[in-house]
This record gives structure tokens, C-alpha cells and sequence, in this order.
């Protein structure tokens, strides 16, 4: 549990001195570089277009980030009345009783919470993703993942006109990192340029992971499962696909989809109201 938490502080702050790094990159190294280009016009360069994709990627990825972690899945404990610690785990997850846990409720020891539709804990939030914060969940994975694709062409670009090298032959990017190494070890190559050359299969790593989860997550949301039910082996009611799209994502997905917004109240919420 000590290890846990130690993660639950440790991947935060990896995930924002990483977001910060790439910042710098972007705002004060690549497009700076693409500004040196006599050929395009001020107006239409590809310094202000890249500009312009990367801050609106880059918004979107931390404002439904902070979202994830401000939309915390709600406490059921404080409203069924169930008590608080391994009473709490017991009676969800062991249902003393057939048929009195909640579907999908989980305690979670990290947060010291009862979450409903409980899908997982991301140590990266230090938050329980579940039905309040789902959605922005989602697209943090899809924006964080995007934002290291074009981090990614605008590195590969600054690299191949800093080093006068070409990416067309595909094996140029497999080979660069083992070259890298043994010219920064004899002095060929800039410290400078050698921390870019890692940032680029750090945004490689990282977009593929992100890329990934967003893909397992909406393919778990069109079943209309979570992952907490698929690991506990739960039966879920079968249901069309639309609705279980809308159940996340709201009827004003578009609007999602374009800035951060809050997530749409869940079922649970709405019957609780009524």
C-alpha cells in the first residue's frame, strides 16, 4: 500500500514536469526553427498553424485533466449509510448479502471512497475514474496522445534540419537513438540535441500507451462495461451501443469533443434527484 501511494504521487508529477518539457520544446525550439523558413508567408506560415494545433491539443489534454481530478466520482458511502474502511470493501465486494451491493460500486483503499461504476484508479490523476469523470477521462487519453504525435513530427523536423539528416528510409528512426548515443559519447553530438532525440521516443512511448487505452476504454464503453467488471468477471445487461455511448459522453458530445467541459451526471445521480 506505502508503494502505491508513492505512485499515486511520483506519476503526477512525472506526467506534468513531462507536459512542461514539452512546452518549452514546442513554444522556444521548434517553432522558433519553423519561423527560419524564408519560403512560406507570415501570415500562413507553418510556425503559426503548428502554434496554433499544438496550444489547442495541449489545452484540451491539461483542462480535462484537471477535470478528471475535479470531478471526482462521488462518496456512496456518505449516502447509504455503509460505514467507512474494510466493512465498506466487504460488503461491495464480498456482498454478504445477495443482491444488496449497488451494481459496479467499489471501495477504492487509495481514495477511501465508495465510487459508482467504478472502472479503475489512475495513478497518473491520483483519482478513481468512474461515471462523473469517464468522459474527460477519455478525451485526456485521446488529447495527451495526440499531442505527442505532434510533438513528434515537429521534433523529427527540428532533428533532420539541425543534423541535415532524412526520415523517409523508416529504418532512420530506429537506427537514430543506438547512433545518437555513440556521437553524444564521442563529442559529435550536443547535449542539447540528445535530450530532443529521447524526447522523441518518450513521445512515442507515451502516444502509443495513450492511443491504446483511449481505443480499450471506448471499446469497454460501446459493451457497455467497465474494466472493474471485466477483471471481477460481472454480467452486464446487454444494451445497444447508442445508449451506452450517450450514458458517457452525453447528448452534446461535439461539445466534449471541441474544449473541457464537465462530464454529464450519471444515472445514479439523476434517480438519486428524483
Amino acid at each position: 500500500m506505502l508503494v502505491l501511494r508513492l505512485l499515486n504521487v511520483v506519476a503526477p508529477a512525472y506526467f506534468l514536469c513531462i507536459s512542461l518539457v514539452t512546452f518549452v520544446l514546442q513554444i522556444f525550439v521548434f517553432i522558433p526553427s519553423m519561423f527560419r523558413d524564408p519560403s512560406t508567408t507570415p501570415l500562413f506560415s507553418p510556425a503559426l498553424l503548428h502554434g496554433a494545433l499544438f496550444l489547442f491539443l495541449s489545452a484540451n489534454a491539461l483542462g480535462n485533466y484537471v477535470l478528471v481530478i475535479q470531478s471526482s466520482p462521488e462518496d456512496l458511502s456518505k449516502d447509504l449509510n455503509l460505514g467507512k474502511g474494510a466493512e465498506v470493501a466487504d460488503w461491495l465486494d464480498g456482498s454478504r448479502s445477495p443482491g444488496s451491493a449497488l451494481p459496479s460500486t467499489h471501495f477504492c483503499r487509495l481514495c477511501a471512497r465508495v465510487t459508482q461504476r467504478h472502472d479503475h484508479h489512475c495513478f497518473f490523476t491520483g483519482n478513481c475514474i468512474g461515471s462523473r469523470n469517464m468522459r474527460n477521462f477519455i478525451m485526456f487519453c485521446l488529447y495527451t496522445s495526440l499531442a505527442c504525435l505532434d510533438s513528434l513530427v515537429a521534433g523529427m523536423a527540428y532533428i533532420s534540419a539541425t543534423l541535415s539528416m532524412s526520415f523517409v528510409d523508416p529504418l532512420a528512426f530506429l537506427t537514430l537513438l543506438p547512433h545518437s548515443i555513440s556521437q553524444f559519447f564521442s563529442g559529435a553530438l550536443l547535449s542539447s540535441e540528445m535530450f530532443v532525440i529521447l524526447m522523441l521516443y518518450l513521445w512515442l512511448g507515451i502516444g502509443l500507451a495513450c492511443a491504446g487505452f483511449c481505443c480499450h476504454q471506448m471499446l469497454l464503453i460501446l459493451r457497455g462495461q467497465t474494466r472493474y467488471q471485466v477483471r471481477k468477471g460481472m454480467v452486464v445487461r446487454a444494451r445497444p451501443w447508442r445508449e451506452n455511448l450517450q450514458e458517457v459522453f452525453g447528448k452534446k458530445w461535439l461539445l466534449g469533443l471541441l474544449i473541457p467541459v464537465l462530464n454529464v451526471e450519471s444515472n445514479y445521480r439523476r434517480q438519486k434527484e428524483k
